[in-house]
C-alpha cells in the first residue's frame, strides 16, 4: 500500500503533511466492500510493516517521487475528459490528512455528526455497588493498565479475606469499568490475588461473554464513530480487540477512506453504550458518541451518500479562477468516472490482471502478480519475485517471503499445492473480495474509456441510441427524446451478461473479449453488469480561498474540536499560501477526488500528487 512509502521519503521529514493517494484495497471513498482481517493476519500485517524499507529497481533506496513515476496516471485508466472549459490550476490535496473530511450522510438525508458523547440514561450497567468495590489507589492503576502505562502489564487485588460475593463483584467491576481487561484469580505466597491483564492478543477473539440484555431495550447500540488516518475495517478490528468480541458482531453502510478524517453511524450487537464509551479513554484517534438502541443493524449501500470538507493547499489561481471553477461543479458536474484509488498503486494495475481473467488467460494471470516490476516494493517481493523470474519455482519464491498472507504469497502457496497446471484452483486461495476486485478493477476501466469516448464524440448532451433508467430498466432513447432529455439522466452500463449497451456507436471493441457474452465458467467471475450515472451534480456545494502563513496549521474546524471546545482555526487576511476550502455532498459510490479534478483540471494521481508536493517541498 501506499501508505507504506513514508519510510523512504526523504521531504518532507513530518511524514503527516504528506499527499497519499491510492490503496490497492476492496475499498471505495463513499461505499463498498472490505476484506475483513483475522486478528493472525493484522499482526501478521504489522509485523510486515515494521520489517525493511522499499527499494526500487536497482536495489537501492530512492526518493518516492522517483518511485512513483513507474505509478498509474489518470490516462492509463481511461480517464480522459472533463465537463468545463475553465482554465484549470495547481494545488495539493490530501497535504495532510486533516485536509479531507467526510461525513457520512444517513439514509434518511441528515449528515452524520458526532456532537454527544454522554451515555443514555436507561443503558447505565455500572451500579454503585460496583464502583465502590475498588479502592480509589485500584482505579488508577487498572486505568494505567487499561492504557498500557504499566510496567508490569498486570495489576493484582488481594482478596484472602473476602467472600465469594465481593471476588465476583471485583471481577465484574474490571471488566465493566476498564473494556479491554481481563481478571483471574491466582494464588501468590499463599494469599488469593483477584489479576488483571489485558485480554487483546490472548482471548481477542475468543466468544463474548454473556452480558445480561434487557429486554425492552433494541438488541444493536447504534454510535458514531470518528476516526483519523484509519480506514473503517481497521477500526473495526482494534474497537473488537478491546472489546474481545468477533468484527462480524459490527455492521457500518459504507467503507470511508483512510487518509482522512471520516465521521460514520455504525451499530453493534449487544454492547452497551457504557462499554463503547469507556473507550474513548483509551482509544488513540477514535471518538465514540451520538449512542442510541435500535432493533436492527445497519446495511452496506443503505446511506444516502457523503459530505465532503476539502482543503486544496498551496493553490495557484485568481478569485475569479476559483469562482468559474466551482460554480461549474455546481451547476454542471462532473464526469462520474472511477477514481484512482480503484486501480492499485503499483506499476502492475488491477485491471491489467481482471482483463486476464475474463479473457481465461492464466498464465498471463500468474505473470502479471509474481513477475518482477518497476517502482517501490519492499526488499522482499523484490527478492521473492526475482526468485519466480529465474526458477519459476513456487516452493524457492515463498521462502523469499517472511510474510505468507500477502497476494503473491498465497498464490505461491496455491501454485506449490496444486501445480503450475491448475493456476485456477491456486488462484482460488487469494480471498475471494482479492479476487473480484481484479475483474471489478477491470469493469471501472472500461466504463471510463467508454465514457471518455462517449463524450469525445457526442459532447454534453443526450443523443439518439443513448442509455436513461425508467423504473429500473434501461431505455434506449429515440431521436425525439433525446432532445428533451438531459445529460443528467444518461447512463453507462457496466459491462456483464446481463445489460443492454448503447446503440449509437460500436463503442465496445475492447481487449478481445465478447463483451456480449461476460458468463465466465468459473461462476465467481462471471459479470452480470450495472448501470451508472455518466455526470454527477454534488449538492451544497460551497467554498473559500483561505489564507495562511505556516504549512502545517489545521483549516477544518473537526467535531472532536468543536465538542472539545478548541478556538476556530484563523483564517489570515493576508498570508504566504492561498488554499482553496470547498464543501460538497455526493451519492455512494462516486469519487470526490473525480469531483476534485474537474476543479484544478488536473491528474489527481499519486504520481502526480507526489511529484507536485516534492516540487513545491524543494
Amino acid at each position: 500500500s501506499v501508505n507504506e512509502h513514508h519510510r523512504i521519503l526523504q521531504q518532507p521529514k513530518d511524514f503527516s503533511s504528506f499527499p497519499l493517494y491510492g490503496k490497492l484495497q476492496v475499498q471505495d471513498e463513499a461505499n463498498g466492500s472490505h476484506v475483513t482481517k483475522t486478528k493472525e493476519e493484522d499482526e501478521e500485517l504489522e509485523a510486515d510493516e515494521e520489517e525493511e524499507p522499499l527499494v526500487g529497481e536497482d536495489g537501492e533506496g530512492e526518493s518516492f517521487a522517483d518511485m512513483m513515476k513507474h505509478g498509474l496516471s489518470e490516462v492509463d485508466v481511461g480517464i480522459h475528459k472533463f465537463v468545463s472549459d475553465h482554465k484549470g490550476f495547481s494545488g495539493i490535496l490530501k497535504e495532510r490528512y486533516s485536509d479531507f473530511v467526510v461525513h457520512e450522510i444517513s439514509k434518511e438525508g441528515k449528515i452524520v455528526r458526532l456532537d454527544d458523547l454522554s451515555v443514555p440514561e436507561a443503558s447505565v450497567e455500572v451500579e454503585p455497588t460496583d464502583c465502590q468495590a475498588l479502592t480509589e489507589e485500584q482505579k488508577q492503576q487498572l486505568a494505567d493498565l487499561q492504557l498500557f502505562k504499566n510496567k508490569e502489564g498486570n495489576v493484582a487485588i488481594e482478596v484472602e479475606n473476602d467472600s465469594k460475593e465481593k471476588r465476583t463483584l471485583l471481577h465484574k467491576a474490571v471488566k465493566t469499568l476498564y473494556p479491554g481487561l481481563e481478571t483471574k484469580t491466582e494464588e501468590r505466597e499463599g494469599k488469593k490475588f483477584i489479576v488483571a491483564y489485558h485480554a487483546a492478543g490472548k482471548k481477542a477473539l475468543a466468544a463474548p461473554r454473556k452480558h445480561s440484555w434487557p429486554k425492552n431495550r433494541g438488541s444493536f447500540c447504534h454510535f458514531v464513530l470518528y476516526k483519523e488516518n484509519k480506514d473503517t475495517m481497521d477500526a473495526i478490528n482494534v474497537l473488537s480487540r478491546f472489546l474481545r468480541v468477533r468484527p462480524n458482531v459490527f455492521s457500518y453502510m459504507g467503507t470511508k477512506d483512510k487518509r482522512a478524517i471520516t465521521v460514520q453511524e455504525i451499530a453493534v450487537l449487544k454492547i452497551s453504550a457504557e462499554r463503547l464509551s469507556h473507550l474513548n479513554k483509551c482509544l488513540m484517534n477514535f471518538k465514540l458518541g451520538n449512542f442510541s438502541y435500535k432493533k436492527h443493524p445497519l446495511k452496506l449501500g443503505e446511506l444516502q451518500g457523503n459530505h465532503f470538507t476539502v482543503v486544496l493547499r498551496n493553490v495557484s489561481c485568481s478569485d475569479e479562477q476559483v469562482e468559474q471553477a466551482m460554480m461549474s461543479l455546481r451547476d454542471t458536474g462532473f464526469i462520474n468516472y472511477y477514481g484512482m484509488q480503484r486501480f492499485g498503486t503499483t506499476a502492475v494495475p488491477t485491471h491489467q490482471v481482471g482483463r486476464a481473467i475474463l479473457q481465461n488467460n492464466w498464465t498471463e494471470v500468474m505473470d502479471l502478480i509474481l513477475k518482477p516490476r518497476p517502482g517501490a516494493e519492499k526488499g522482499y517481493l523484490v527478492k521473492c519475485r526475482e526468485e519466480w523470474a529465474q526458477t519459476q519455482d513456487p516452493e524457492a519464491a515463498l521462502k523469499k517471503l517472511p510474510v505468507k498472507r500477502c497476494v503473491e504469497g498465497q498464490l505461491l502457496r496455491g501454485l506449490s499445492m496444486y501445480g503450475k497446471k491448475n493456476i485456477i484452483t491456486a488462484f482460488g486461495l487469494i480471498p475471494r473480495n482479492n479476487r473480484l476486485m481484479y475483474i471489478h478493477s477491470y469493469q471501472s476501466f472500461v466504463w471510463n474509456t467508454m465514457v471518455s469516448r462517449r463524450v469525445e464524440a457526442y459532447g454534453l448532451k443526450a443523443v439518439e441510441g443513448d442509455l436513461v433508467l425508467r423504473g429500473g430498466t434501461a431505455h434506449v432513447l429515440t431521436a425525439e427524446e433525446a432532445e428533451k432529455q438531459s445529460i443528467h439522466d444518461v447512463v453507462m452500463p457496466l459491462p456483464g451478461f446481463d445489460v443492454i449497451y448503447p446503440t449509437h456507436e460500436d463503442l465496445l471493441t475492447v481487449d478481445n473479449l465478447d463483451i456480449d457474452n461476460l458468463r465466465h465458467k468459473v461462476r465467481d467471475y462471471s459479470l452480470a453488469g450495472a448501470y451508472r450515472r455518466i455526470l454527477i451534480r454534488p449538492s451544497d456545494v460551497s467554498w473559500e480561498v483561505i489564507q495562511y502563513d505556516d504549512p502545517k496549521v489545521p483549516l477544518i474546524y473537526t467535531d472532536v474540536e468543536k465538542l472539545e471546545n478548541k478556538s476556530l482555526p484563523v483564517y489570515l487576511k493576508e498570508g504566504k499560501y492561498r488554499a482553496l476550502k470547498m464543501e460538497f455532498s455526493l451519492p455512494p459510490s462516486t469519487y470526490a477526488t473525480m469531483a476534485i479534478r474537474e476543479v484544478l483540471k488536473m491528474d489527481t494521481s499519486i504520481k502526480n500528487q507526489t511529484q507536485l508536493n516534492t516540487v513545491w517541498l524543494n
